[in-house]
């Protein structure tokens, strides 16, 4: 299986880019900060790409796929956008109009400019894999509830607008795949919506038990998280599907505050859960690793811990 994984961008720096290059891994990706931040962040990676770029070379350079996982559907239509177009943003269960996550997951006009900012974010954040990582709000409900909307589910909500991201990868790069993320309240599989062609699955199971395996039958909420793998997989297929973790999302575990806590890795965990991806047919798995960086180490010195994971992952 194919391993990797995920920091912010404002964490990259020479000791990672040493560490990251000396390991196992088969891939590394940016993500920036989710949640209501994620536009902003967004744009504040798109900007400091001259900075980061010496960096991403050398990782490039040793053989290491780079990609950039992101909330990324308030960056490809703003708030602001509804002053003028109202209808391209969801409707809310009391029937009205909101800005506050997603679109109109029906809206042609939305979709079409979807497409087009799908194509300028690919052509600015490429990937040298040619996945492509763009997904929609970080929220766990905010489906579209407007007439024409509602005969689709959330997971098919989303695979529209997933479908249009991808189309505008296309453009940007001919042999660019667009994912669909199986997260929160889209972790279902769609039932009225096809994939194009060029979309592959991500799987993130945020709402697990992170103290036992994803495999354990005797745990319900990881029950839950894997019953559903069944419908993705026969939809989408195992052709790049990829498992995205929190085996190292030291952010995560240390309630989204800085200063960070201090990080200790479960290896029995990551072990029994790659196996289990691995039976399913997964041939990728990346973690987060955020929080991890300079001021982590500053503040808790070399963990151990991290460099198993980076130096001990052939299975």
């Amino acid at each position: 299986m194919k391993l990797g994984i995920l920091i912010h961008p404002d964490e990259l720096s020479e000791s990672w880019v040493r560490r990251i290059c000396g390991s196992e891994l088969s891939l590394f990706g940016l993500h920036p900060v989710g949640g209501n931040d994620a536009p902003a962040s967004m744009a504040e990676l798109i900007r400091d790409r001259e900075r980061l770029e010496p960096y991403l070379a050398e990782i490039r350079g040793s053989g290491i796929g780079i990609e950039h996982e992101m909330h990324a559907l308030r960056w490809f239509v703003p708030a602001g956008l509804s002053e003028k177009h109202p209808e391209w943003f969801r409707m809310n269960g009391d029937g009205l109009r909101t800005t506050d996550h997603n679109i109109c997951a029906t809206n042609g006009e939305a979709l079409a400019y979807v497409e087009k900012r799908a194509e300028e974010a690919a052509r600015l954040l490429p990937s040298s894999t040619h996945r492509y990582h763009f997904w929609i709000d970080d929220v766990d409900s905010a489906k579209c509830h407007c007439e024409k909307c509602a005969a689709f589910t959330a997971s098919d909500q989303a695979l529209l607008i997933y479908n249009a991201i991808a189309r505008g990868v296309r453009r940007a790069d001919p042999s660019g795949r667009q994912c669909y993320l199986a997260y929160h309240g889209t972790l279902a599989a769609p039932t009225h919506v096809m994939p194009e062609g060029n979309i592959f699955l991500e799987y993130a199971p945020m709402d697990r038990d992170f103290t036992r395996p994803i495999c354990d039958v005797g745990c319900e909420k990881n029950v839950r998280q894997t019953e559903v793998l069944d419908g993705l997989l026969d939809l989408f297929g195992c052709e790049d599907a990829t498992v995205c973790e929190y085996w190292l999302d030291n952010s995560m575990y240390s309630g989204w505050k800085k200063p960070p806590k201090k990080f200790t890795w479960d290896e029995s965990i990551f072990r029994a859960d790659v196996g289990y991806y691995e039976s399913r047919g997964f041939g990728t798995a990346t973690t987060f690793a955020c929080y991890l960086g300079d001021e982590y180490r500053e503040a808790c010195g070399e963990d151990a811990d991290i460099d198993g994971y980076l130096h001990k992952i052939s299975l």
